[in-house]
């Protein structure tokens, strides 16, 4: 999909900057992108992951899949063409999220790894981490607790990601966790321990 630019604008830049609200946050803004298969666990670590950073003092906001088709991309349907126009439009936000110096936690399928690809170059290099949720689709399917497998296979949902629709896996992801076979608190603390090595937080 193409997306023209809107005409006659200029982008305002303020006089509270990036850096100036990272200062006062205590920590770096950044963007730590989940993917993975529905069911590899992407919403419950990003949320988790929120939590602990949220008691550590951050700035967070996690933009959850469900939540996100509510409002923002509620026009929106899950064929190819819609689902890119999803990741663009999250993009978008969670690159203003990055100015806004918090720290945004997006937790999409997002199958397509030319769409990730493409948020990744919004912003600057060390902005933009993403947490491959590696889960073998036996496992997702195990899990399945909406019901969205079974009927996927059933033919009820069409284009439905891992069944009738593909998954292009990162192939230079920041962080790999196997969700299938290591517990969540075990995820979160491999996500805090690059954030700290990467220096988005500080080392308590």
């Amino acid at each position: 999909m193409t997306v023209s630019e809107s005409s006659n604008v200029v982008w305002h830049h303020a006089t509270v900057t990036r850096s100036r609200r990272e200062a006062l946050n205590g920590h770096r803004s950044v963007i730590i992108w989940f993917t993975g298969l529905s069911g590899a666990g992407k919403s419950t670590l990003a949320h988790a992951l929120e939590e602990q950073l949220h008691q550590r003092g951050c700035r967070t906001y996690v933009f959850d899949g469900d939540n996100v088709r509510h409002g923002l991309c509620g026009d929106l349907g899950f064929s190819v063409t819609d689902r890119r126009e999803n990741i663009r439009r999250i993009g978008e936000m969670a690159k203003l999220f990055l100015d806004a110096g918090g720290i945004a936690l997006t937790a999409f399928i997002s199958p397509m790894r030319e769409d990730r690809e493409r948020v990744r170059a919004l912003v600057a290099e060390g902005d933009f981490i993403e947490v491959y949720c590696h889960c073998s689709l036996e496992v997702c399917e195990q899990r399945d607790v909406k019901g969205l497998y079974r009927r996927a296979r059933s033919g009820e949902i069409k284009e439905f990601t891992g069944i009738s629709s593909p998954y292009e896996p990162p192939q230079h992801a920041e962080l790999v966790l196997d969700t299938g076979a290591i517990t969540l608190e075990e995820s979160v603390a491999q996500v805090i321990d690059l954030l700290l090595a990467r220096g988005v937080l500080p080392a308590v």
